[in-house]
Parts: structure tokens; sequence; C-alpha cells
């Protein structure tokens, strides 16, 4: 993929590009809309294996556009400062270029089971059992990254 960066000195390494990656909550996964618009939509989602992993209902807009197009963006916002006398912020970014696949198995299974732990730690034993019960009705995505960019001013 190969995109440049404008300002190379604020470029993040891939140590500290995994790093946030690893310890946001959220970011956007943006990606060709079905009627001529881009499309961005927020989600939680884990880092593993060096992949990123989504879950989605069975059918709906995002699944949609996917089928059309898999290959998405995924963009991921650290800590920020603004920084009124200078006109400008401090901040920490990361852009994530790649393909979408479904993955079912156990792929599918370890992923959710990060999410379980990344966002519900303190309830595994009660995750495991909604795991359980709604694996089958939850489609999870993995997002094979191509190329990574990572953006900070500090």
């Amino acid at each position: 993929m190969g995109k440049e960066m404008r300002k190379n000195d604020r470029s993040m390494n891939e140590a500290d590009i995994v790093e946030l990656l690893r310890m946001t909550e959220y970011g956007v996964l943006s990606m060709a809309g079905l009627d001529s618009y881009a499309y961005g939509v927020p989600l939680s989602y884990v880092f593993l294996n060096g992949a990123l992993y989504f879950h989605s209902a069975l059918e709906g807009y995002k699944w949609d556009c996917i089928q059309e197009n898999n290959q998405v963006s995924f963009c991921v916002v650290g800590e920020t400062e603004i920084l009124p006398s200078k006109f400008s912020t401090k901040y920490q970014s990361v852009i994530v270029f790649g393909q979408i696949t479904v993955i079912e198995g156990a792929e599918k299974r370890e992923a959710l089971i990060g999410f379980l732990k990344k966002y519900s730690s303190e309830f595994m034993e009660k995750g495991l059992k909604y795991l359980e019960s709604d694996e089958h009705i939850t489609r999870v995505l993995k997002l094979t990254i191509e190329d990574m960019l990572g953006k900070a001013r500090r």
C-alpha cells in the first residue's frame, strides 16, 4: 500500500503503533458505501495475532458494504490534549488498511474470548456462558493488516 505521511517527523514506530492498537477501546471502520458515500462506523475491536477483529450482527448495512468491497481502513485515536497557546493538539493516531474476511471455528472463538478479556475481564465466567448462548448469532470479522501508519505529536 505504501501510503506516505506528510510530516514524517511525527511518524510512530511499529511498536508504538501496536501498543496504541492494544490499548485503545474503539475506532472507526471506514469502507465504500453502497450509495456513493463513504461509510464509517465506530466499533469496539480486539487486536490479536497481528490482526484486528470485530463482532457484528448477521445482517445490516455494514455487512452489505463489506460483501460488495472488503477493502477497508480502521482508525483509532489515542490520548489527545488541546494546546490553545500553540493553536494545536497533542495526539496519537493509527490508520490500518486491509481486507475483511469472516472467520469461524477456533479463530472465531479466540476472538470472542479476546473481547471478553478486553472489555469484561472481571466477568469471564458469566461472559463465557453468554458466548455459549449467542456465538451462533454473532458474525466475527477479521481485518488482515496490509499496511498501518501511526502519527503522534507529543
